[in-house]
């Protein structure tokens, strides 16, 4: 066996050999100076996107199929109106989201207004419309749940020692709004046992219902609505709304810094003449879960940086 394995070795190193050669004369030639490559210095590409291509996202607080069934009627509605080339982009999480409107790998948002501050204030994004809500709310909030069969919660006093669950930090309805909640009652973090976060990309709102209505946490943070995405798959009666968040400003539509100003203009007259009474229209408006388009601006947002300020100064002491 030792002899074979010599052999087996000795025509593998043959074989090697040969092949260098051969692979060595057509490469190198007589005047042809050998190229020295310096692996260490390695340089980051970034992410191409289609040039006559307008990337269209939807901050992903539901899972990517939820988003595109809500959001594909708006993007055959914007290309056939305006012209324009339109396809949707999916980041997986919220922190993807805000560093591609960053490096301008998305053109058109739709965010929760903490995220659209935050993308505001670090690089240049700028509202431009933001949405009124199916009950004809133009603002929303966030709930705080519990299982309806947990006793030892009545109160927001009684979530102290308690495991809670957020959908993300950057999360508005599903942390910051309730979390702002939470802290004018008196409570801080280390008042709780645990606090934590959704994990894994997409449909983390979903994931915070599940996790309170299996038991895993006693308390979970989400933004209104969220009851209603997830009615199919658990049994709404072993929830409970403990209380609601204070109302702040909805969901906003906002394009990233230097984004060209005639297609955003375009974008803006097509999203805000979407009517409720067209029936075609209706369609549009009920499949994304509002029933209007309003104009927005920055300013209308300032309360959430206020709230965000609160929010991060409890956070420090």
């Amino acid at each position: 066996m030792k002899i074979y394995g010599l052999r087996v070795r000795n025509w593998y190193f043959l074989l090697l050999v040969l092949l260098g050669l051969g692979l060595g004369v057509p490469g190198c030639g007589q005047d042809e100076p050998r190229k020295k490559v310096d692996l260490s210095k390695v340089q980051d590409l970034p992410l191409a996107k289609p040039e006559d291509a307008i990337t269209y996202a939807y901050l992903p607080q539901y899972a990517h199929t939820v988003s595109y069934q809500r959001h594909y009627l708006v993007m055959e509605y914007l290309a056939k109106t305006t012209g324009l080339k339109i396809r949707q982009v999916f980041p997986d999480t919220f922190d993807e989201h805000m560093h591609m409107v960053g490096r301008g790998l998305i053109d058109i948002t739709f965010s929760n207004p903490f995220i659209y501050v935050k993308m505001a204030d670090r690089y240049g994004a700028r509202a431009f419309a933001r949405i009124v809500e199916a009950g004809g709310q133009e603002n929303f909030r966030g709930q705080i749940i519990c299982r309806a069969d947990n006793q030892e919660i009545k109160t927001l006093a009684d979530l102290k020692g308690k495991r809670l669950i957020a959908v993300d930090p950057t999360s508005a309805g599903g942390y910051l709004y309730p979390w702002g909640l939470i802290l004018e009652s008196g409570l801080r973090k280390e008042d709780f046992a645990e606090i934590a976060f959704a994990p894994g990309p997409g449909g983390k709102q979903e994931k915070v219902v599940m996790a309170v209505y299996s038991g895993k946490y006693d308390v979970g943070l989400i933004r209104e609505g969220t009851l209603e995405v997830v009615k199919d798959k658990i049994d709404l009666q072993q929830i409970r709304v403990l209380a609601f968040s204070h109302w702040y400003p909805g969901w906003v539509y906002a394009a990233r810094r230097d984004f060209d100003r005639d297609k955003l203009a375009k974008i803006k007259e097509a999203l805000l003449a979407l009517d409720y009474e067209n029936r075609e229209h209706r369609e549009i408006l009920d499949n994304a879960g509002f029933i209007k388009i309003i104009p927005a601006q920055d300013e209308d947002f300032d309360v959430v940086r206020r709230l965000g300020e609160l929010v991060e100064a409890a956070s420090k002491n």
